[in-house]
């Protein structure tokens, strides 16, 4: 049997009757560039804060596939194969699929459609002025050498938050000029299309009649965790990274070459380093934080052998269940492949609304469309 989803534009103009916040369950969309397995920057960064929002929000986490295509091209079948070891990562994370719609943005053709729309808002030189964008040019090395394609993510960006007119957006600091971008391009159409004036408060454009809500960066505890180089953040293509697939003798010696410059247990040290993020971060008891920031700044016959022990500890006491977990979904691509099956089916559902709103909106909504997976 097919599923089928049918698209609502009837060529009439779109109306806040339309508007997700008559709903009760506010949304969320977040997601990630299959680049690799995740580890614990992202873990601390957003997915965890997904866990906490899958049960009092409606929640679509994206895996972001077109996008890795910007810069690996000519590695398909890397990006598939990273696809399907992301969602097992959510999975041993805690994503569950029951309450959260994990779905492959490939799959998703009001987002495709909706970046050629947006692409029209946004000036050139606004999108090359996005900080991120200049940063991974210059981290990734790629000079004036990178495709046409590669700043048009940063409009696919907004595409794919506002395809699902989403209020928040779990995000890491690094993101948040991308949600910028995207709360800019919701502003603009609402204005331009919808009759929103300018001076409109953000959270009152869909009430007045714009078709997308204004989102929100929800950028999570630690907004950028440091790798164990001690310098950059956390990073699979820096080789500083802690992955959740890590044993705990792994997870022991990458902790262990933390770089603090502290000469010895009796000297005073400048809690302010990398391995006093992983103190804060990962040591769940706030007293014996507090007890080990005050012992180290005295010099009190601490040293940061003892310390990086006590964090690899904690660390591995955090990720032993997400490795049990992710056990239960190695070697079987097929529980993955249906989850991302279902979650994009669910996903079309109410991209294709949004869809029709924006079409209709700007004028070129003329007929009702259908769009079905073969389950053969």
């Amino acid at each position: 049997m097919n599923r089928s989803v049918a698209n609502p534009s009837s060529g009439s103009k779109s109306s806040a009757s339309h508007a997700p916040g008559s709903q009760t369950r506010r949304i969320i969309l977040t997601g990630d560039t299959p680049t690799g397995q995740l580890h614990l920057g992202h873990y601390v960064g957003s997915v965890k804060r997904r866990v906490e929002l899958q049960d009092t929000h409606e929640c679509y986490f994206i895996i972001a596939n077109l996008h890795a295509y910007t810069t690996r091209a000519d590695k398909p079948d890397e990006i598939r194969r990273d696809c399907l070891e992301i969602v097992r990562d959510h999975l041993a994370m805690g994503i569950d699929p029951r309450k959260a719609t994990i779905f492959l943005q490939s799959e998703i053709p009001a987002i495709a459609e909706l970046t050629f729309l947006f692409a029209m808002l946004l000036p050139f030189n606004r999108v090359m002025r996005n900080p991120t964008l200049k940063d991974e040019i210059k981290v990734k090395g790629l000079g004036e050498n990178y495709s046409f394609g590669f700043p048009l993510y940063a409009v696919g960006q907004t595409a794919d938050i506002l395809s699902f007119r989403a209020h928040g957006v779990p995000v890491g600091e690094d993101q948040v000029p991308h949600l910028e971008l995207t709360r800019e391009v919701a502003r603009r159409f609402n204005q331009m299309y919808c009759g929103v004036s300018d001076k409109t408060d953000d959270d009152d454009h869909v009430k007045l009649g714009g078709v997308f809500p204004i989102p929100k960066a929800d950028v999570g505890k630690v907004g950028r965790l440091v790798g164990i180089d001690g310098v950059n953040k956390m990073s699979k293509s820096l080789n500083n990274a802690i992955f959740i697939t890590d044993t705990p003798k792994q997870v022991q010696s990458k902790i262990g070459k933390i770089f603090t410059g502290r000469q010895s247990p009796t000297a005073p040290g400048d809690p302010n380093n990398a391995l006093f993020q992983y103190v804060e971060t990962f040591i769940p008891d706030p007293a014996r934080v507090a007890e080990l920031k005050d012992r180290y700044k005295r010099g009190d016959n601490i040293g940061d052998g003892h310390i990086k022990a006590e964090v690899a500890d904690a660390l591995n006491k955090l990720l032993e269940p997400m490795r049990q977990r992710r056990k239960q979904y190695e070697g079987n691509d097929q529980p993955i492949l249906d989850i991302l099956k279902e979650g994009s089916a669910r996903a079309i559902e109410t991209t294709e609304k949004t869809l029709a709103l924006a079409k209709d909106a700007a004028r070129f909504g003329f007929f009702k469309r259908r769009i079905a997976y073969d389950n053969r």
